[in-house]
């Protein structure tokens, strides 16, 4: 059985502790390309809630209970017009606040109409997502996560089905261990120059069986005021380490080098979305390129990944050797971080685990998570929650990895980042003059 505590950070639905937490956050609902102009209803479930996502014909989105408080039906049949989504049971019209505009089946339905008020929530939508505020009161403001002010040509999104529970693939996130294993491949030894392989062990003829830099590497953690920033050391040389560092911003987003971030949402206890995003400050993407590779890995409408736990992730044991460490495809590391994530159960049963010196990020991230919590329940809201725009600001996510000098240290070498205004895309080298 898990433990109290790991039902406290498992647990989302309403009324929960980590429920309520984090509904204080705008959380993505839905890929701006699965609710088209003039396009159905969509159901979605989110946090444990059943609910429908529409666009009226205004454009403007709303996020309401499924079911109609009239008799119960799902909404996410319903018509599109007049202003609003109309019950198909009996007519109803709801608006995309949840105010019944319109009883047609009644006759004195225009005043008993005001009386209904359906369950609605917020929605904005941004760069390819929508987001949806599903907690108390006034919605704070929306993050300015770069990924959110730059042109939308210059943002791809997508999301993947996932058969866990949320928080395994947000601390597969804050585990950059796993990155010289499940991850490892030959992709690691084909770099033409060796001096630029950054200490990765193995040959083009054998991966070692001990991981890409076996007793080579330490993990290490630093509270930030969004968060957690986590760092992977890799001992080169007398002179030089590699650095590999991201941050988790509470609750449920990790942003990961070169302009990239994976953010899971609970759809219930035991599946979540990973919405993965990623953003080019400089150039706009090819859009259609990256959909017809997206396609391929985890095709709409339903996102679920070609690779998956009925097929056995496709794992090829034959590949073992010399060219995927966990034998599933080298290029698709989605599916394989789905493999361990899933494979560890609906909700992993932490009691069981034996957490290591490596693994100090993990026990970091829960005390962070549960002091989130309490800070909600002590009715105060908490980090990385912004009301005051002068306080929109998240320029302490850092994102990055290469070679610095030992004389650096990774600390340093990130709040120099952060000074620049380029911590989510700078990336470390021996003649980057901030690596001194």
């Amino acid at each position: 059985m898990a433990t109290e505590n790991d039902d406290i950070l498992t647990r989302t639905d309403p009324g929960t502790p980590c429920g309520e937490l984090i509904r204080r956050y705008w959380q993505p609902a839905a890929l701006s390309e699965e609710l088209p102009t003039g396009g159905a209803p969509l159901s979605v479930r989110l946090l444990g809630e059943d609910l429908v996502l529409f666009r009226d014909e205004s454009g403007d989105i709303g996020l309401l209970g499924l079911h109609c408080c009239h008799r119960g039906a799902d909404l996410s049949y319903g018509r599109v017009e007049d202003g609003g989504l109309r019950c198909i049971y009996h007519g109803w019209l709801y608006d995309i606040h949840g105010h019944c505009i319109d009883q047609p089946g009644e006759p004195n339905g225009r005043t008993q109409q005001q009386k209904i008020r359906h369950k609605a929530y917020p929605c904005v939508e941004r760069n390819g997502l929508i987001f949806a505020y599903l907690g108390p009161g006034e919605p704070p403001l929306l993050p300015n996560y770069e990924f959110l002010v730059n042109p939308e040509e210059h943002v791809f999104v997508t999301k993947i089905f996932s058969e866990c529970n949320y928080l395994q693939a947000n601390e597969g996130n804050i585990d950059l261990l796993h990155v010289s294993f499940l991850h490892y491949s030959s992709r690691d030894l084909m770099i033409e120059n060796s001096a630029n392989r950054q200490g990765v062990a193995g040959s083009v003829d054998a991966l070692c069986p001990r991981g890409s830099a076996p007793e080579m590497e330490t993990t290490e953690a630093e509270i930030v005021d969004i968060g957690l920033r986590v760092c992977k050391i890799r001992n080169l040389d007398r002179d030089n380490l590699y650095i590999r560092v991201g941050t988790l911003v509470l609750p449920n987003l990790y942003a990961f080098p070169a302009g990239g971030l994976n953010w899971h949402v609970p759809i219930d206890d035991t599946h979540h979305w990973k919405y993965i995003v990623s953003f080019d400050r400089d150039k706009p993407y090819d859009k259609e390129a990256m959909r017809r590779n997206r396609d391929s890995f985890t095709p709409p409408p339903d996102y679920r990944p070609v690779l998956n736990r009925s097929n056995r992730y496709r794992q090829d044991r034959a590949s073992l050797k010399a060219d995927s460490y966990s034998g599933i495809d080298k290029m698709n590391f989605p599916a394989q971080d789905l493999c361990v994530t899933e494979g560890a159960g609906p909700i992993q049963d932490r009691s069981k685990e034996h957490l290591m010196a490596s693994d100090g990020p993990l026990v970091a991230g829960r005390k962070l998570l549960h002091s989130a919590i309490r800070e909600v329940l002590d009715g105060h809201d908490p980090p990385a929650v912004v009301h005051d725009p002068a306080k929109n600001n998240f320029s302490t996510i850092v994102a990055t990895n290469g070679v610095i000098p030992k004389s650096q240290g990774w600390k340093n070498y990130c709040r120099k980042l952060v000074t620049e205004g380029r911590g989510w895309v700078g990336r470390p080298s021996l003649t980057d003059p901030l690596a001194k």
